[in-house]
């Protein structure tokens, strides 16, 4: 493969490839002479880029752990410093903004510590957000779940908070055409950039005479010095006695997509949807059993692109019982290359709309065909085997968190319960249960004011003792062989005020209605967020996050679709049909008191012609089934807000969580939690 010196860049309108050639446009540093000492390593950086010359336009693939090698003094840099380098290397590539977002270049909102550039440029830990640096200034934006967390991590001599969806607040849009002078170059890496949103960034800026650029280095990965290592752990074959579908049914499915469309291959590049499609897992990023690689479906071949060494003799035997012949493995860092061979041979290539600008720009227009990932679709629909699974690992994830719940009781007390020991007690119950692997995420263990930080995680730092004065709240879930786990509960071992007891029963009204609801095929997702919504919206009340996510069989704790949002333009906002699993999770949240979230995970299911007699004029009816089987405390509950109807709802819940939460706990020779459990399910009444 020939290598070659990156091409100058073009301006952008949106769309870098036409119809007669295709082409990443690239910029390279402007300036004859450095004003900090990264020369060496700049050239260093270029032998290590896989350029290749095709039509005169240029192809950049990118190889993990270079910049590792590189580092010379690993001792840790100070803001300041890390921030002047940035500007340093932005003057050399003379932009005058540089945007550096918080995903992977898989568009993963979890993602390793090789790929925290936005936590090490910024300090903010949350799982979403964007910066923007200019040559003067620096601004962070986060939504409204990461608002007060933000607020506490951020330097703010170096960085401005920019609270998103808050009044008066700029959007990064409105925020860069107010800090640029005229003509500006805005710098991005191509790699972590969704296509959509760089044609669209790229027109707002084109519109009033800037210019959108892909830069062909990451300049963060150039400053950052002590960069962890990238992981490629070995894989882990699914059995189909948990898949419940062999990978080769899997890709013929994608395969009639590429019929449907007329097309010839589809690239799939987010990891989960390659984990799902191949029936292995990985440990790339931690809580989520996935893998780094890219994987192109053609009619008769798959490339994957991965580390090489851990499709190892054990994943070959998988893959053939599997049926999947036609595979050939090639290196993660050869994936344009890879693209390049398809584009020449004139074949016509799927990429999913959340596919970043460095592959979607690889393809020529007329050979490209962009849509919300067919993979993703499957995916999203668990076959019976995921099903069943899901509800049996949601029993045993239920007997971990009441066990959890019961000791929290007994042991609060004492004195020296944190949110960080608790999380690690809560995480030892699950570790008892069968068929246990890890945790699906690091619990928010919140207490009091820690609570009404959304995304909370706690630390050495902030953490705080459990006690009875206050509201805890406890999201936390698994990874089973079987399925994946979410809930959260918020309980109050004292006594609560009359304000605690009404947010947390209108969240309760909100949830429960969610639960309760009976609906058409294809229904959207804001359907429910409003349903959720509506008891707090009735006294002025609300919350900032969505009210539910999809959730994988062993994969993601978030997964899209399907999503409850109040954006019914979302993307991932497909329409619900039987055996989607999502999230139902309202909440509300006071700054500086407390946090009130109850979360189950619910299947869709179809609803019983006695319960919905007309059917939708058979369209189709569906509900919902719940399956996470967990007690709602009623401490906090004021009957008095809650229907008869409710009441009877809530009741019935609770006797099933005994009934199937029970003997799985006596059999763990916990009766202690039984007798607990037994009563936090007793049968409430109406307020008298």
């Amino acid at each position: 493969m020939a290598k070659t010196s990156p091409a100058k860049i073009a301006a952008n309108d949106g769309d870098t490839s036409s119809s007669t050639g295709h082409s990443i446009n690239l910029e390279e540093p402007r300036r004859g002479q450095s004003t900090m000492k990264h020369s060496r390593r700049y050239l260093v950086g270029i032998s290590a880029l896989l350029v290749l010359v095709v039509g005169g336009g240029v192809a950049l693939g990118r190889a993990l752990n270079k910049d590792d090698e590189l580092a010379e003094d690993r001792t840790p840099k100070s803001m300041d410093v890390i921030l002047a380098e940035i500007r340093s290397l932005m003057q050399d590539y003379s932009i005058e903004a540089y945007i550096v977002p918080s995903v992977d270049a898989h568009n993963s909102e979890y993602i390793s510590q090789h790929d925290r550039r936005l936590q090490y440029v910024t300090n903010f830990t949350g799982s979403a957000g964007t910066a923007i640096i200019t040559l003067g200034k620096a601004a962070l934006w986060t939504d409204s779940r990461y608002h007060l967390q933000a607020d506490g991590e951020l330097d703010a001599a170096h960085w401005t908070l920019m609270r998103e969806g808050l009044p008066g607040v700029p959007t990064r849009d409105e925020w860069l055409l107010a800090h640029l002078s005229p003509g500006a170059l805005v710098g991005t890496d191509p790699f972590l950039i969704a296509s959509t949103e760089y044609g669209r960034l790229g027109a707002v800026l084109a519109q009033r005479g800037y210019r959108l650029i892909a830069l062909e280095r990451n300049l963060v990965d150039i400053v950052w010095n002590n960069r962890p290592p990238q992981t490629a752990d070995a894989l882990l074959p699914l059995p189909l006695a948990y898949s419940g579908r062999r990978a080769a049914d899997k890709v013929q499915a994608v395969r009639a997509t590429l019929q449907e469309h007329g097309a010839n291959a589809i690239i799939v590049s987010a990891l989960d949807e390659i984990a799902w499609l191949l029936n292995l897992r990985g440990s790339d990023i931690l809580y989520n059993p996935v893998f780094f690689a890219y994987l192109i479906v053609s009619h008769t071949h798959l490339h994957l692109y991965t580390n090489a060494d851990r499709i190892n003799a054990t994943v070959r035997a998988h893959l053939a019982s599997e049926g999947v012949g036609g595979l050939e493995v090639r290196d993660y860092r050869d994936i344009l290359p890879g693209i390049d061979e398809y584009v020449r041979g004139g074949n016509r290539l799927i990429v999913s709309t959340a596919c970043s600008q460095a592959l979607y720009a690889a393809i020529p227009a007329d050979q490209r065909l962009q849509q919300y990932s067919p993979v993703a679709k499957l995916k999203a629909v668990k076959n019976a085997v995921e099903a069943a699974g899901m509800r049996r690992a949601h029993v045993r994830d239920g007997a971990a968190v009441v066990r959890y719940l019961h000791w929290l009781e007994q042991s609060v007390d004492g004195g020296n319960v944190t949110e960080l020991s608790g999380a690690a007690q809560l995480h030892d119950f699950r570790r008892q249960q069968d068929l246990f692997v890890d945790l699906s995420f690091a619990a928010i263990s919140a207490f009091g004011p820690n609570g009404a930080i959304v995304h909370y995680s706690p630390s050495e730092d902030t953490d705080r003792p459990i006690t009875r004065d206050g509201i805890y709240l406890i999201d936390s879930g698994g990874q089973y062989l079987d399925g994946t786990t979410d809930v959260t509960r918020s309980v109050h071992l004292g006594e609560p005020t009359a304000f605690q007891r009404e947010c947390f029963t209108r969240v309760l009204k909100g949830f429960l209605s969610v639960a309760a609801a009976v609906f058409p095929v294809r229904a959207s997702g804001t359907t429910f967020d409003v349903l959720a919504r509506k008891a707090l919206w009735d006294v002025g009340l609300d919350y900032g996050h969505g009210t539910g996510h999809g959730i994988g069989a062993f994969l993601g704790v978030h997964e899209y679709p399907p999503s409850f949002v109040s954006n019914s333009a979302s993307p991932s906002n497909q329409g619900l049909v039987e055996n989607m699993f999502s999230s139902n999770e309202p909440g509300y949240y006071e700054p500086g008191q407390f946090g009130v979230r109850i979360e189950d995970i619910v299947q869709v299911v179809n609803a019983t012609a006695a319960t919905v007699p007309y059917d939708f004029n058979g369209r189709g009816a569906l509900s919902f089934h719940t399956n996470t089987l967990v007690p709602i405390q009623q401490r906090l509950i004021e009957r008095a807000l809650l229907s008869p109807a409710e009441l009877a709802q809530l009741n019935a819940y609770h006797r099933r969580v005994l009934e199937e939460v029970g003997p799985l706990l006596l059999q763990q020779n916990d009766p202690g939690a039984h007798q607990w459990l037994t009563e936090a399910t007793k049968e409430m009444v109406a307020a008298s």
